[in-house]
């Protein structure tokens, strides 16, 4: 199969694009930027230097490739995470997830493609009714901005993904991310937040985590090529409270046993939601997944490692 992907560089990109090549496909990347575009080149990918919301340049690019499906895999996202500050990265994202899913779209309507898979997250359900949920669960559209508006913006690009004419939509939910290129790798930035003990248990610690390694969400996208239509959530076997988590991941990258600190005090630094989230957040069920694509995680728990290779 002949694969287009849009954002081959990042970090599920990275791993995405050579397992893609392994398993047979031939594969074109974009990127912005040379260094990263001979990065694909050397992983055996046609690199596209673009931009992805310059429709022009992608509806040319994607008709000469002339791809059988097409992924939307781009986001944009600090080095750093503030909670305070990241309305600016949310909404270029968001543009990514809406008018970048819109091109690409149109650019698979040119070519013939037949297959859409979309990078969407499963850390957007209502903080509300049972600690792990599937996609049929309400979501969190009360939120504050600026989750609010990328989250209105993740579901636009979903709705759009499993919309269009001709088209198969799959829409892969991805947990959090774990792995080389994360913020839960060694240099991330949750390691950092963690030896600063920046990363405390807030409250009881109750907010329900699900995660996945980038490997895993790589195969998920290749399962989606030839499986399955609508979303589904994409995430490891053990939905874990941060009271679990946070002290294994702390000990993992070398930091210091994490402060136990009240929710009003996180508030203050992070905003209410991002404290409601370690505090009542749901998980999200993997079932769908293994059920209709066929998929597992090859690391059915985050217990194995964070820092696994």
């Amino acid at each position: 199969m002949r694969v287009f992907v849009g954002g081959g560089s990042g970090a599920i990109g990275r791993v995405l694009v050579p397992r893609l090549i392994a398993a047979g496909h031939e594969v074109a990347a974009t990127t912005r930027s040379a260094v990263k575009a001979r990065l694909l080149e050397s992983l055996g990918a046609a690199a596209l230097i673009l931009d992805a919301l310059d429709e022009s340049a992608v509806r040319a690019a994607v008709k000469a490739f002339r791809p059988d499906a097409l992924m939307n895999q781009l986001t944009s996202l600090p080095q750093r995470y503030n909670p305070r500050r990241l309305g600016p990265w949310y909404n270029a994202t968001s543009l990514l997830r809406v008018s970048g899913t819109r091109i690409l779209l149109r650019a698979a309507a040119d070519a013939g493609a037949k297959r859409f898979v979309y990078q969407s997250i499963a850390f957007m359900y209502a903080l509300a009714g049972p600690q792990v949920v599937d996609e049929n669960a309400p979501l969190a559209l009360d939120a504050p901005e600026p989750f609010a508006g990328a989250l209105r913006a993740t579901l636009e690009g979903e709705r759009m993904a499993t919309s269009a004419d001709g088209i198969v939509g799959v829409v892969l939910r991805y947990g959090q991310l774990y792995g080389p290129g994360t913020y839960f790798a060694c240099d991330g930035d949750f390691a950092r937040q963690a030896r600063a003990r920046m990363l405390p248990i807030v409250g009881g610690g109750g907010g329900v985590f699900s995660f996945l390694h980038v490997d895993d969400a790589a195969t998920s996208a290749i399962a989606a090529l030839e499986r399955g239509s609508g979303a589904y959530n994409i995430a490891d076997d053990e939905p874990a409270p941060a009271r679990d988590w946070i002290p294994a991941f702390c000990s993992e990258v070398g930091a210091p046993k994490p402060w136990g600190v009240p929710a009003w005090l996180v508030r203050i630094a992070a905003g209410d939601f991002a404290t409601r989230l370690l505090t009542e957040g749901r998980g999200a069920s993997n079932a769908k997944a293994k059920s209709e694509l066929s998929w597992s995680p090859s690391r059915p728990t985050w217990r194995a490692g964070f820092l696994a290779p």
